[in-house]
């Protein structure tokens, strides 16, 4: 759990650097580009948010609003700052793979193959509708600009890099489910009884 709020702590901060942010816009920020690397509930978000001001690496101010609810908004402090760039520095822990798909298709050979190919398609879908989206957000980064004016002139170019491992991960996803259907559709001949 140690990790997981660390890591937590260091995703809201360099969201952070976009500027002065509300909770609610925070957790849009994280649902729409930070969700390629690094997923967060809402609930865990506004903890964070709670924690980070009582360590004063971000302040809070509360901002007065008619007809609404009165919002918060949060901004890096200086020892947020420092505090990101000293974690920037170090070297990140391996990364370790806990895929509950894989498990089904490495015990396959026991269960049903129709089954876990459907959970392979289902799977392949997912990381369609990923690519999509990150798409979308790709153009919005870009903001009319071609990929090469955008990294050399960019304030910000950590947002795009990130983007660019997600959409590498999702576009393997779907070669790898590719490959393996076409193996099982030769190994259980699908194709000869109308699929699955």
């Amino acid at each position: 759990m140690y990790g997981v709020q660390m890591s937590l702590k260091y995703a809201v901060l360099a969201a952070l650097l976009e500027g002065e942010s509300s909770g609610y816009d925070l957790a849009k920020i994280f649902d729409v580009s930070v969700s390629n690397f690094w997923s967060a509930t809402p609930q865990q978000l506004y903890r964070e948010l709670e924690r980070l001001a009582g360590d004063g690496l971000i302040d809070a101010r509360v901002v007065q609003q008619e007809r609404r609810p009165n919002k918060r908004m949060f901004t890096l402090t200086e020892a947020g700052l420092r505090d990101l760039h000293a974690f920037s520095a170090e070297p990140p822990r391996p990364i370790a793979i806990r895929d509950e798909l894989m498990v089904k298709v490495q015990a396959m050979d026991g269960g049903d193959p129709a089954a876990t190919r459907a959970l392979i398609e289902e799977r392949m879908e997912w990381s369609r509708g990923k690519l999509a989206r990150y798409e979308r957000l790709r153009l919005h980064l870009l903001g009319g600009r071609d990929e090469a004016e955008y990294l050399r002139d960019a304030g910000r170019i950590g947002p795009y890099l990130t983007l660019m491992a997600g959409r590498s991960l999702e576009e393997s996803n779907l070669r790898w489910g590719e490959r393996v259907l076409e193996i099982l559709d030769r190994r259980f001949n699908y194709a000869d009884k109308g699929g699955t």
